[in-house]
């Protein structure tokens, strides 16, 4: 009997290790610029999801689109997953204004009235990050980028305050663990993400005190999801009502939006394997254009292709389907 216990015991032990293998419980802050594409509805799923899942602990929310539109859509998603205290911040100086061409931001704002009204009733994203990063434990965050890199830019290129003592390169090198970031094309061209404000893309890139790992512009054109989270009229949910608007307006979606800023979050929290390889080296951004100088050595990575599309679009459909907490 007590062999047999025991081998019951090794058992679940071995499962619960199976489940959990290559979960990071990452503590995460997503930056996007949510509004001129879609996929980032996408991905703020996929991040409550794994929230949920207890596979991250998000820590604020921010906008990098200056658009009156994407703080209060940031407001609806994380009050319909059950995160409506979620810390928000949106660029206070220079920055992008883009909405939507399908205008499912404004199907958002007039449906679920959220509770902030416009993007610049925000607080400075500055402030918000040094807030965050300043009171969280040492090389413990990771920061995801799914938009312009306005923001930290202007991180980097803040100084000392009441908040911290630290400069900005200072508080990025003592709390940031990876910085990932859904931007570039590989192993060269050019990305929306990038060129929209290519000045701070450059600077990041070149400054950015911690390893950076790039989900480019070809691992999410190859993964489409949507179809399925459509054709599930279960799904009572604002990301549903987003991909059931935006994707009959465009010819290139009618087998699902390519999903770029999913994959970030994914590997984020889960880690890069088994889903897709890694290719290390250097980034170098000239003109809005990005090359790669590969280094085995090097401060950067970006993600290649390993697990076969549809089996990554299985996954991450499956996390936009998540419904939020009742």
């Amino acid at each position: 009997m007590n062999k047999f216990l025991l081998f019951c015991f090794l058992l679940t032990i071995s499962n619960l290790y199976a489940q959990n293998k290559g979960r990071s419980d990452a503590s995460i802050i997503l930056d996007t610029d949510i509004g001129p594409d879609y996929d980032d509805v996408g991905a703020m799923a996929v991040m409550h999801a794994l929230a949920d899942k207890g596979e991250l602990r998000p820590l604020a929310v921010i906008a990098s689109n200056k658009n009156e539109l994407v703080v209060p859509v940031i407001s609806i998603l994380n009050t319909y997953f059950g995160r409506p205290e979620l810390p928000t911040g949106a660029p206070k100086g220079h920055g992008a204004d883009f909405g939507a061409s399908q205008k499912w931001p404004e199907m958002l704002v007039e449906k679920y009235k959220p509770g902030i009204a416009k993007t610049s009733d925000a607080p400075d994203a500055v402030e918000t990050y040094r807030k965050i990063l300043a009171k969280e434990p040492d090389r413990s965050v990771t920061i995801i980028t799914i938009g312009f890199l306005t923001n930290l830019a202007d991180l980097l290129a803040s100084k000392p305050d009441a908040i911290s003592p630290l400069d900005g390169p200072a508080l990025v090198k003592k709390k940031v663990k990876q910085l990932v970031s859904m931007a570039g094309k590989f192993p060269q061209g050019r990305e929306y993400n990038v060129y929209a404000d290519s000045v701070s893309s450059a600077k990041v890139f070149s400054e950015w005190p911690t390893e950076i790992l790039f989900s480019g512009f070809e691992i999410g054109e190859k993964i489409k999801t949507g179809v399925k989270v459509v054709a599930n009229e279960r799904l009572q949910s604002p990301v549903r009502e987003v991909y059931a608007m935006a994707m009959p307006v465009s010819k290139e979606d009618a087998a699902g939006r390519m999903s770029w800023d999913q994959t970030a979050v994914l590997v984020a929290a889960r880690g890069v394997q088994p889903y897709f390889g890694l290719k290390r080296g250097r980034i170098i951004i000239e003109d809005g254009n990005n090359k790669w100088q590969d280094d085995p050595m090097g401060p950067h990575a970006y993600l290649t292709q390993n697990m076969p599309s549809e089996q990554v679009v299985a996954v991450i459909e499956g996390l936009m389907m998540w419904e939020g907490k009742k």
